[in-house]
């Protein structure tokens, strides 16, 4: 999606690109430089692209989910044709490894097919009556206008996780996505468009995020918003729903813990820790960010995971081989900067790493590992969104749930075993919406995800992922 340099790409609104004099310029996060201009519209452009939704919705709601699966497997072929095209406007903006941002393609060409036909399986049901002259059953109906609004770190598949299914079960969607990676969610519209979805069922908003969400929570045709962020903005809409008590989705912030236990398998344990770690950077909600490690197996894992990670290659998404690229942007490199020196302060044992790249233009930050971190760093009590992997050890397993659970989050957790007995403790004991044992990729469409405690509301994917924008409504009928 090259453009060119006096190009500027807008918001589509109710089958319409809209292009304002209100322009932004998008970063390559592996040169710091601007390669692209995007134009933002204003509250009240936002506030009419809900009036479309709301126009929308009946022709919508009323069409059979069949029909409306069609359309999210004409949108998935469309992701499909543009693959490698949209792949790399998604490593331009977003810095990611080239292979990784295939990746993302095909998995949002997943979810789009995994939901296409999982709209046909919203069944209600009929309650066995008690009372003579009366039945009584439930139906599924969908929730109404969705306001969306997905982040930067997979800016595609995270925004096609809450778009498939709302369009699905028959809700017009609204999405904003971050205006520091656009460009994939236009190619999006530009597929959804070409799809044929009707005008209306599906609109792109850029501008600015404040203006725009306070908009989706004020006007009272949204009837539903769908957040993937920080913790501190979840804090925000759920302050703001509360004046008209509106239903939030939230996939917020993560702490996720690694526990490597002495039964492991040594090879299987470091190949996927590296990947739960240094996948996207470090930059996933989902990423590892404390690794604890008993005591017996400590050095000869630590070995291996320090000679794995290396072996690295952290460079620009668009070189072959590339394995780690940069940072979204300077704050983000100087926080993890800021982590790192706090960590070592504290008599963190500094293994390899730890400073900005050398000769790199962009955010690049060596791939770094602190052992001994001690538990509290800011790196262990804190997400910290960047290639920086701390470990410390432990003892027993009581000791090693206790710390996996000692925090404000429950997004994502990790275990390396291969006790069957553990694997069924680990399971009822771990506060994380999702446990990989063994897995250190463990999102799938058809498996829901989502955080406890501070990491969230709701689940994505699944059916579950279906069923926040569904309405449960009882129905009694007096049979005369």
């Amino acid at each position: 999606m090259e453009q060119k340099p006096d190009e500027v790409r807008g918001s589509y609104v109710n089958g319409h690109w809209i292009v304002t004099a209100d322009v932004a310029d998008v970063i390559n996060p592996a040169t710091g430089e601007a390669f692209a201009r995007v134009s933002r519209i204003t509250r009240d452009q936002v506030a009419m692209a809900l009036e479309d939704a709301d126009r929308a919705l009946p022709s919508w709601r009323a069409l059979n989910a069949k029909v409306r699966g069609a359309y999210l497997h004409r949108i998935a072929d469309e992701l499909a044709r543009r693959r490698d095209e949209i792949a790399r406007t998604i490593t331009l903006e977003n810095g990611k490894p080239l292979a990784q941002s295939r990746g993302e393609v095909a998995m949002a060409e997943e979810h789009l097919r995994w939901f296409a036909e999982e709209g046909k399986r919203v069944y209600g049901r009929i309650i066995p009556h008690q009372t003579d002259g009366r039945r009584n059953l439930v139906v599924r109906t969908p929730i109404g206008v969705v306001g969306a609004i997905s982040p930067w770190n997979f800016p595609l598949v995270l925004a096609v996780r809450k778009v498939a299914p709302a369009l699905a079960a028959g809700c017009p969607v609204v999405l904003k996505p971050s205006m520091q990676t656009p460009l994939c969610a236009i190619a999006f519209a530009e597929c959804v468009e070409s799809a044929g979805v009707p005008p209306g069922a599906f609109q792109l908003v850029l501008g600015n995020a404040r203006a725009i969400s306070e908009e989706f929570l004020a006007n009272s045709i949204c009837r539903k918003i769908t957040f993937t962020g920080s913790t501190e903005v979840g804090r925000e809409l759920i302050a703001g729903a509360a004046q008209t008590i509106k239903p939030l989705s939230l996939e917020l912030g993560g702490l996720a813990p690694v526990l490597v236990f002495e039964d492991c398998d040594l090879d299987v344990a470091v190949r996927e820790t590296l990947i739960a770690k240094f996948r996207n950077t470090g930059q996933s909600c989902i990423a590892a960010n404390r690794i604890y490690v008993q005591r017996s197996i400590h050095d000869k894992f630590v070995q291996r995971f320090v000679d794995g990670v290396k072996k690295l290659k952290a460079c620009s998404g668009l070189e072959p081989g590339a394995d780690i690229g940069p940072l979204i942007n300077k704050q983000a490199l100087d926080g993890a900067l800021n982590q790192i020196e706090n960590a070592v302060s504290l008599g963190g044992e500094l293994l390899c790493g730890g400073k900005r790249a050398a000769g790199a233009g962009g955010f690049f930050l060596e791939p770094t590992v602190i052992d001994n971190a001690p538990q509290g760093a800011m790196c262990m009590r804190e997400e910290t969104f960047a290639p920086v992997a701390p470990i410390a050890g432990f003892d027993t397993e009581e000791e090693a749930i206790e710390m996996a659970n000692h925090s404000e989050y429950g997004l994502s957790a990790y275990a390396m075993t291969r006790d069957a007995a553990r694997i069924f403790r680990l399971a009822e004991k771990i506060e994380a919406g999702t446990l990989g044992i063994n897995d250190g990729a463990p999102t799938t469409s058809q498996s829901p995800f989502g955080g406890v405690k501070q990491s969230g509301w709701g689940r994505e994917l699944g059916s579950e992922g279906l069923d926040a924008f569904l309405e449960t409504k009882h129905v009694s009928i007096g049979v005369l």
